[in-house]
């Protein structure tokens, strides 16, 4: 028993060394190309640095990121990238599921409803953006005669956080499905004759089997899409350029960075948003705890 112990520990550890070698190469990569910018925004975010005064750069410190923190405009555009993020998730992961579950139980047609869900991720965002905008616009849009109404979409916090949202999630929604359908075809087809045969219902076969075994997928799914969903900007900056307290962080950082030309600000907000980004992917990893072994049989 002993010896098969330390056996199990020795292949464990052999096959965590050939991960970190396989791994290696592309996480050279990647600090290659994101330490170099990450580590001059810090250096830029510690000083001021204002393109429209060049003669005035000086050390700042931590001064920058005082007065950022310390603004009311950055936490409301945090709560508004934080409920923009929490909804258009929410709303993706169960329309999703349902896509998922249509493209992996599909008959006849299968690669055509595939291909069709998938068309509008396949649309550039600011594309996508600018169709949503002319379709809600009441000048130029359709959404108003086809609903029989006379709203102007763009002219109130709450109706253009509404067309946001829908963007958002048309757009993004077959990503989605796409990670969640993946998911769905790791799953031992035996298992749910199995549980027929001892007469669980639908409902008990999806509670029971699909959800539980789908874990790894439905994570990395909600991770992916709200690290994404927390660095919004196409759809509202071609939509409301954050007017009517409709701004993101990222629109923040923008405005500071290339319309203000404050480079030392614009670096404390970008910094900022790394860093939550940052804990929102510790938050998925560790306080979730799934295990990329979890979901499997016997896992």
């Amino acid at each position: 028993m002993e010896a098969h112990t330390t056996k199990t520990s020795s292949r464990t550890r052999s096959e965590r060394k050939l991960a970190w070698m396989l791994c290696a190469p592309a996480v050279l990569a990647m600090l290659l190309v994101t330490a170099y910018p990450i580590a001059y925004a810090v250096v830029l975010s510690l000083q001021n640095v204002d393109l429209r005064f060049p003669d005035e750069n000086s050390f700042a410190g931590l001064s920058n990121y005082i007065t950022v923190l310390t603004s009311s405009l950055w936490w409301t555009d945090i709560f508004n990238t934080v409920f923009l993020m929490v909804v258009t998730v929410s709303i993706e992961l169960v329309l999703g599921m349902a896509i998922a579950l249509v493209m992996h139980r599909a008959i006849f047609g299968r690669g055509i409803v595939r291909t069709s869900v998938l068309i509008p991720y396949g649309i550039i965002t600011v594309v996508a953006a600018f169709a949503w905008q002319f379709a809600f616009a009441p000048e130029t849009g359709f959404v108003n005669d086809l609903i029989g109404a006379e709203t102007d979409w763009f002219g109130g916090r709450f109706t253009s956080f509404v067309v946001i949202i829908l963007a958002e999630v048309w757009k993004t929604t077959p990503f989605m499905a796409l990670l969640l359908l993946a998911g769905l075809v790791t799953i031992d087809g035996q298992l749910y004759e199995a549980a027929r045969v001892d007469g669980a219902s639908a409902w008990q076969r999806f509670t029971r089997i699909t959800l539980p075994l789908m874990k790894p997928a439905i994570l990395v799914a909600l991770l992916f899409r709200t690290l994404d969903a927390f660095r919004v900007f196409d759809s509202i900056f071609i939509m409301t350029r954050g007017a009517l307290d409709t701004e993101s962080v990222s629109i923040l950082g923008y405005n500071q960075l290339i319309s203000r030309l404050n480079l030392g600000l614009g670096s404390a907000v970008s910094v900022l948003i790394f860093i939550c980004v940052f804990l929102i992917a510790l938050l998925f990893v560790k306080g979730l705890g799934a295990k990329l072994d979890e979901g499997r049989p016997g896992g």
